[in-house]
């Protein structure tokens, strides 16, 4: 069975993206909608700051409200999806779209001009 690590650096090396870890007591910023099943599924990576690992991840349509994206440790990320697990060594400046049956996987540097 291949590990989580194993799993982030394989989408690294497909993708030519570095691989910076998420490590799991750092959080994530997550809609509801995820943890609802709602297809597609969205990630984009800001550089590290402070306790979190950049991520921001939601999925259907995107919200500006402030209580959008909810703070939740990588380690807690098993009990919302468990696909998600393989996209956070992407390096931040990177972006993910998935759904069952389809992955897009692309760099966006306007993500490191925060």
């Amino acid at each position: 069975m291949i590990s989580i690590i194993e799993s982030q650096q394989f989408i690294c090396e497909k993708y030519a993206s570095d691989f910076i870890s998420s490590p799991l007591n750092l959080k994530v910023g997550i809609s509801l909608s995820v943890k609802e099943g709602i297809m597609p599924i969205h990630g984009l990576r800001h550089p590290l700051e402070g306790d979190t690992t950049g991520w921001y991840i939601w999925s259907g349509d995107f919200s500006e409200n402030s209580d959008f994206f909810k703070p939740v440790l990588v380690k807690d990320l098993k009990n919302w999806n468990r696909s998600l697990f393989k996209y956070l060594g992407l390096a931040p400046g990177w972006r993910f779209l998935c759904t069952f049956d389809y992955e897009d996987v692309w760099q966006d540097l306007t993500l490191l001009d925060i």
